[in-house]
């Protein structure tokens, strides 16, 4: 007997609370709002690693020695440029391409120019998995200014990761105040349990397929609205707002009308995102800046607050999230809205990468079961006698 054909004993909707492998990426204990990778938490990563720390500790289960660590680096920004055909490639898409599309286009087409994007041994892993790491950020860069009618900026090998990233989608140095904003970004969404795009990773990686197809399905997954595109979403949101003094007023037609918060809420989460918290600070010390930057992060504060006055967030433990007030951050720093996301996949390709190679070590087919409520045994109808 098939195993579609066995009677199930019960139906999880969306998988919630289902285990479907072990992991020693990150854990996520969203009842005290509590994130640690690899045992370190977030809270101290935030505060004293960098993005390639936390990406070693990933993929390497330690934190790495400042001799590995350089040299970590070192590879990485030995991987930054992408070929030429895949720069003239990008220069054909049209310029109204939301950049999620492009990257999980460009990300695709990167594997037919890797011999071997077939070999999926450890450390064969390791070198695409570092390939895409450090070649993701430069798609993203070199779009944002393909799109505006610019030639793209060669990637320096003597910046760090997100000062590297900076210099190149802005064509300038960027501050030190901006670095940091996005080094803390990228390690508060390295990783994150079994997420969506995580787990459709491992779904494409268990079907013996190779990194660059399950980076692409984790790029498809991240890019919807419920997923790592709420966090446009939420700033086109405050946007909308338009001003601190309309909060209450949007507040109360948003709620008429049934609309989503976006930002509020997780679907893990009961108590404050650990995440969101850091970043609320860090958007804090950024809007301080300037008046416009104060403007987004006061709509921001009192929406939440708003938010936690109302009966139904407070009784269903609804939070500001981590795409709450990294859209004030990334806002802040100049990047454009709809890269957003794309910014989030840079990211999260540590934590699909660290997960992919984890699935192969100890890999299975993901094969869950659907429950048919169809009809069952229906006669034959020829097409003549069809109503």
């Amino acid at each position: 007997m098939s195993a579609d054909t066995t009677t199930t004993t019960s139906t999880s909707k969306g998988l919630e609370g289902v285990v479907i492998a072990q992991t020693q990426k990150s854990k996520v204990q969203g009842d005290i709002g509590k994130l640690q990778y690899h045992g370190y938490n977030i809270i101290d990563l935030a505060e004293n690693a960098s993005y390639e720390e936390v990406v070693y500790l990933l993929w390497y289960e330690k934190l790495p020695t400042r001799a590995e660590l350089e040299a970590f680096k070192v590879r990485l920004a030995a991987d930054r440029a992408l070929p030429v055909e895949i720069i003239d490639m990008m220069k054909m898409i049209p310029y109204d391409a939301h950049p999620m599309a492009v990257l999980r286009t460009i990300v695709s087409a990167l594997g037919l120019y890797d011999d071997t994007a077939d070999d999926t041994s450890p450390e064969a892993l390791k070198v695409k998995a570092r390939k895409l790491i450090a070649g993701m950020p430069t798609i993203v860069a070199a779009w944002e200014r393909i799109r505006n009618g610019k030639s793209p900026v060669d990637p320096r090998d003597d910046l760090d990761h997100s000062a590297n990233f900076l210099y190149m989608m802005k064509g300038e140095m960027p501050t030190d105040t901006q670095v940091d904003a996005v080094d803390t970004y990228l390690i508060l969404l390295a990783d994150h349990g079994m997420n969506a795009s995580t787990f459709s990773a491992r779904v494409t990686t268990s079907t013996l397929a190779d990194i660059y197809s399950a980076v692409t399905t984790a790029i498809g997954t991240l890019k919807g609205a419920a997923h790592g595109g709420a966090n446009q979403r939420a700033m086109e949101q405050f946007q909308e707002i338009g001003d601190p003094d309309n909060v209450d007023a949007w507040f109360e037609q948003a709620r008429a009308e049934g609309r989503r918060i976006m930002g509020i809420g997780h679907r893990v989460y009961k108590v404050e995102d650990p995440r969101a918290k850091i970043l609320r600070e860090r958007a804090r010390a950024l809007s301080e800046q300037d008046e416009e930057g104060r403007k987004w992060f006061e709509i921001a504060r009192r929406l939440e607050e708003r938010a936690r006055s109302d009966p139904y967030f407070i009784e269903r433990n609804l939070y500001a999230n981590v795409d709450y007030y990294s859209a004030i951050i990334l806002q802040q720093v100049g990047i454009p809205v709809d890269q957003f996301t794309a910014l989030f996949a840079m990211s999260r390709i540590a934590g699909w990468a660290g997960h992919i190679m984890e699935q192969w070590a100890d890999n299975r087919l993901i094969r869950p079961r659907g429950e048919y409520i169809g009809p069952v045994d229906q006669p034959w109808v020829p097409i003549d006698e069809r109503g």
